[in-house]
């Protein structure tokens, strides 16, 4: 069986955003782009899967062990979903320009998080 190509991406803080850049290079057994921010497949999730070759993922609507994330995709405001995926060494990606905050603040670290992301802010890189 053919292994699948992926690519590394590189995904930006946007403007007021904190945190990142983060480098993101699924490989066949770490290779879900988890989205869990309501309605679907959000829009930084699908341009992340579509450059890198990962797996959009629909966090909502079923879920999957931290093991198998590239990256995750939030939603959160600064209470829960900000810490929770750092927390278990996921890099994640807050669609609001947030800080670390909430509970958990202290695992969200520059190396694991990055904020305020627009679909401009993600690139393939070498």
């Amino acid at each position: 069986m053919d292994k699948k190509k992926y690519n590394k991406v590189k995904i930006s803080a946007g403007p007021k955003g904190w945190g990142g850049p983060l480098i993101i290079e699924p490989t066949d057994e770490k290779n879900l782009i988890y989205s869990v921010t309501g309605g679907g497949i959000h829009p930084i999730a699908a341009r992340i899967a579509e450059l890198s070759g990962g797996t959009p993922f629909d966090g909502f609507k079923s879920n999957a062990p931290f093991e198998k994330i590239a990256v995750c995709i939030i939603d959160c405001g600064g209470t829960a979903r900000i810490g929770v995926y750092p927390m278990k060494k996921v890099p994640t990606v807050d669609i609001y320009a947030t800080t670390p905050s909430g509970p958990l603040f202290r695992f969200i670290t520059e190396d694991l998080f990055v904020s305020g992301v627009r679909v401009e802010d993600i690139e393939i890189v070498d």
